[in-house]
């Protein structure tokens, strides 16, 4: 019998599990993501913001007919502009006005609620949608004071003027899935405007993984005095409002409380932040909004689409919801003086960033399953999605932490396998999840097992 040498009998041992070894991970950083964020205009927000104030009002039920005042003539500003973008990039934007006719507690008459919408689509997965948007409403202190002026300065011509630069700058770009970009009406009358529109991607199947409401990111000077110019606060609801009884159960068993794709999207974007976005940090906040208020995001949530609320760090209550005046030496109103605009202009290239990763990724990981009771090994299982709808996929990456982190800590490039077993790693000292990476490292948010952690599936 012939021998074989030491270093052959060697190769031929390691051969199979060479052969089991995924592929090279792909980049951890992607080129084109650091360009974007260096591309928001201070000078371009701080003129849009300008000419939604000298609207005068833009309260839900102000003048419609005016070409100089009210809620009409802003809508109409913001449609001509999102058709000017559309134009500079050979008609990349489809612009309508989403609306419908309401009456409730906060709309006394049936009033027509209009927001204006610019879809971008995607090159090969346009049923896959991110979307930005801010209110254009504004108020005083009277919430059904149609005629007085009412600014709105911060809150939130701040978030249309965020979403319109967005859409200046990524239409720049071809992306695989669509982009959303909206001006939504109603928000100070019961988050109406937000309502019909995600009715209508419900209706039409929108296969929408990720909502960033923008509500207020002019302001970096609170009431008590204090200056934070480099934080913001993304706040995100706990849990799946359309979750069945069954699937709380579930949940309940193996967790997921803290996991929910809002909470996901909001690991998301705090990611983002911290590698792409100098002198900007995220602040998130566990909870749906400030304590006993709302955002545009709520109604999404509420639908089952995942969205998060991304807001300055300090508040000055004085000028917000306030008429204009002065009592006691301290000036009242959400004037256009008080605003920081180059930290909105930060606070937009985080949003820019944010979707342009994830209209890169592909789709998030759809049907996770975990496994490894009474196991020293803990398996993980996933589907792929098509060629179609992710023809950049590069393979999956598996994430996990202590249960009681608040980011994912650790994780492991696994390749383009559905299926992985890590060796001893006991499944009942983590939360684990699984995220979709692209060949120029792009990467989908992290998907949690099961139901409660679904951003819903291909």
């Amino acid at each position: 019998m012939r021998s074989v040498p030491l270093v052959a009998a060697l190769a031929l041992l390691a051969a199979p599990a060479l052969a089991q070894a995924p592929a090279a991970a792909p980049p951890g950083e992607n080129v084109l993501l650091h360009q974007l964020a260096t591309l928001p205009s201070a000078q371009r927000i701080e003129a849009d913001v300008r000419t939604m104030v000298g609207f005068g009002t833009r309260h839900t039920l102000s003048d419609t007919t005016s070409e100089t005042r009210g809620i009409g003539a802003a809508r109409r500003w913001v449609h001509a502009e999102f058709e000017r973008i559309s134009a500079a990039c050979g008609g990349c934007l489809e612009v309508m006005y989403v609306g419908d006719t309401y009456t409730g507690a906060r709309v006394p008459t049936p009033t027509e609620v209009v927001s204006v919408v610019a879809i971008q689509r995607g090159t090969t997965d346009p049923n896959r949608y991110v979307l930005i948007g801010g209110h254009l409403d504004s108020r005083v202190s009277d919430v059904a004071n149609a005629t007085a002026d009412a600014p709105g300065a911060n809150d939130d011509a701040s978030g249309v003027a965020g979403t319109i630069e967005s859409a200046r700058i990524l239409s720049q770009q071809r992306f695989p899935g669509s982009i959303v970009y909206v001006a939504f009406a109603g928000e100070e009358q019961g988050l109406v405007g937000a309502q019909i529109v995600a009715k209508k991607a419900k209706d039409e199947n929108w296969r929408l993984v990720g909502v960033l409401n923008n509500d207020m990111i002019g302001n970096t000077r609170g009431i008590g005095g204090q200056s934070d110019n480099g934080t913001v606060r993304v706040f995100s609801d706990a849990l799946r409002q359309t979750e069945t009884e069954a699937e709380a159960r579930q949940r309940r068993a193996t967790g997921g409380e803290v996991d929910g794709p809002n909470r996901n999207l909001a690991r998301y974007v705090d990611r983002i932040a911290d590698q792409y976005i100098p002198n900007l940090d995220v602040m998130m906040v566990y909870r749906l909004d400030r304590f006993g208020r709302g955002g545009d995001h709520r109604a999404f949530n509420d639908a089952g689409f995942p969205g998060v609320r991304i807001v300055e760090t300090l508040e000055h209550y004085d000028r917000q919801h306030q008429d204009l005046r002065t009592e006691n030496g301290i000036a009242y109103g959400d004037v256009i003086e008080a605003m920081d605009f180059p930290y909105a202009a930060k606070v937009t290239a985080l949003n820019v960033v944010s979707l342009a990763a994830l209209s890169l990724a592909p789709p998030p990981p759809a049907g996770v399953t975990i496994s490894g009771a009474v196991s020293p090994d803990t398996i993980l299982k996933w589907t792929r999605p098509s060629a179609v709808q992710a023809p950049n996929l590069a393979g999956f990456r598996i994430h996990w932490r202590l249960t009681t982190e608040p980011q994912w800590t650790h994780s492991r490039w696994v390749g383009d396998v559905t299926e992985f077993t890590l060796r001893n790693t006991i499944i009942d000292n983590y939360f684990f999840g699984v995220s979709a990476v692209a060949t120029d490292g792009s990467e989908s948010p992290v998907v949690f097992p099961g139901a409660a952690g679904s951003f819903g599936g291909y």
